[in-house]
């Protein structure tokens, strides 16, 4: 995660990038943009609020030679060539109009942010930010004629979220550039991610507690709710976040004697494992150190609760991965024609 408390805004530019497939064009600027004090106290939170919150980072990636990267060598030119900010900036949108290969993919404003303070690790850097504005919302602009007022309706951005962005550190470790992307609009997942930035995940604690808990998170919407029910798949997945939480390292075959009883299952999670790697083009590591920040992100977006046809729901607690073998009974009665739930309890709250 970054912190941009000490951050500022020393160059920006707005482009227009097309659609390859369609045929429209791009259209460059020639200036940078001198901001006025109000959209610039606007600007800045726009653009680095969404990598506030993010603990993934990627590195650049090519099949031959990281050098022939596109993405890494611009940058390379913008933070070492100070008047070679425009003239690249106009290549980063060609590169991207270059990916527009598909209908889909949606033409739009992108900015181009050379930004300094950013901190990350202790460490103060420079940056590069890419950002690709994809979506534009409709609001009321009021205004004065012959002695009334009267309204229209303007599109602008949404100074909430980003669609797409992309923010490059000056700051490298063994793997190279350090690099966070964002992607709100997340119609086609190659495009942003591989084709344009050609980025992967961080060899680091971060990506493979994501990837372990990808992985689980699938494998029971995949395999436990389908073919054992929802109460299987809270189940699992409280007692995998609970696993986490209890253990500093992860040991795939400790982590799959804790959580299945039987050998059933273990086949079954080694065989969707297989599949989930083959898909994802990576391989989950056996063993590798958990990163309690992804763990407790990843906490709040599972759901666990039972949405039943007879507007019952039934919500369990992730954090009590017992309770619902224990206190919660599923059954079929045969004079209702419908299963049941039966739940056991002291007391009410």
């Amino acid at each position: 995660m970054i912190s941009r408390k000490n951050a500022s805004i020393s160059k920006f530019i707005i482009h227009k990038v097309g659609n390859k497939f369609n045929d429209t064009k791009n259209a460059f600027s020639e200036k940078v943009v001198d901001f006025d004090e109000a959209s610039y106290d606007l600007m800045l939170p726009f653009l680095l609020r969404p990598f506030a919150s993010t603990v993934q980072s990627h590195r650049f990636n090519h099949h031959a030679n990281i050098s022939l990267n596109e993405i890494n060598n611009y940058t390379t030119q913008i933070f070492n060539e100070d008047e070679a900010f425009i003239e690249v900036s106009k290549h980063i949108v060609m590169h991207l109009y270059e990916q527009s290969t598909s209908a889909n993919i949606k033409t739009g404003d992108v900015l181009i942010v050379l930004f300094e303070g950013i901190e990350f690790n202790d460490i103060t850097t420079n940056a590069l930010g890419v950002f690709k504005i994809e979506s534009k919302v409709n609001f009321f602009q009021t205004y004065l004629e012959n002695n009334s007022y009267d309204v229209l309706v303007q599109k602008g951005i949404n100074s909430k979220k980003v669609d797409k962005g992309c923010l490059i550190l000056n700051q490298t470790d063994e793997e190279g550039n350090i690099i966070f992307s964002v992607d709100n609009n997340n119609y086609d997942a190659q495009y942003w991610i591989n084709q344009f930035l050609n980025i992967k995940y961080a060899d680091d604690s971060n990506s493979h507690t994501q990837q372990y808990l990808e992985l689980c998170k699938d494998f029971s919407t995949d395999i436990l709710k389908t073919s054992y029910g929802i109460q299987e798949q809270n189940t699992f997945l409280a007692k995998t976040i609970d696993f986490f939480k209890e253990n500093e390292v992860v040991n795939v075959e400790r982590f799959k004697d804790e959580l299945f009883e039987e050998d059933k299952y273990k086949n079954e999670f080694d065989d969707y494992k297989k599949s989930f790697e083959g898909e994802m083009n990576l391989v989950i590591r056996n063993q590798f150190d958990v990163a309690e920040r992804v763990v407790n992100k990843e906490k709040k977006k599972i759901k666990t609760d039972i949405k039943l046809d007879t507007n019952i729901q039934i919500k369990l607690d992730i954090d009590a991965p017992d309770a619902s073998t224990e206190y919660l009974e599923r059954g079929y009665d045969e004079e209702k024609k419908m299963h049941y739930y039966k739940v056991f309890f002291n007391a009410e709250n």
